[in-house]
């Protein structure tokens, strides 16, 4: 039997507790963080406040550091540093690990900023429907 709607993208994952979905302001407080400590590696890759300045050539270190801290974090811990400090991990619906593709596309999905904000009732942006992924708590 055939059906004219499209598949869903809703997943079935619990109200509460551990592999529920992560609440907004626990992922905005974990960008936020990630920001914080990519904005400090950069700091001291580059030695100092120039890095701020928009005439010295740096000001994209910072997003360079935030993109590589947030996909390494995420392929060896399952979250990037900000996410597991706030207890959330990002789960693949596949059940396998989330290796450096993944992370690396997701990742860069994020830093476009429209991906993340285009979501689904279950709280999944566009760079989680692209790389099977959904960021739940983790406790």
């Amino acid at each position: 039997m055939s059906s004219d709607q499209p598949p869903s993208t809703e997943v079935t994952l619990p109200a509460h507790g551990p592999g529920s979905p992560g609440s907004w302001p626990r992922r905005i407080a974990a960008l936020f963080l990630d920001w914080l400590a990519a904005n400090l590696i950069a700091f001291v890759v580059t030695g100092g406040g120039e890095v701020w300045d928009a005439s010295s050539g740096l000001v994209w270190v910072p997003l360079i550091c935030w993109y590589v801290q947030v996909v390494v974090t995420t392929v060896l811990a399952g979250g990037s540093l900000g996410q597991l400090l706030v207890g959330l991990r990002v789960a693949h619906l596949g059940g396998r690990r989330i290796n450096l593709l993944i992370a690396a596309v997701r990742t860069l999905m994020i830093a476009l900023i429209i991906p993340p904000l285009v979501f689904t009732r279950d709280g999944r942006g566009l760079h989680d429907l692209a790389s099977n992924t959904v960021v739940v708590n983790a406790a």
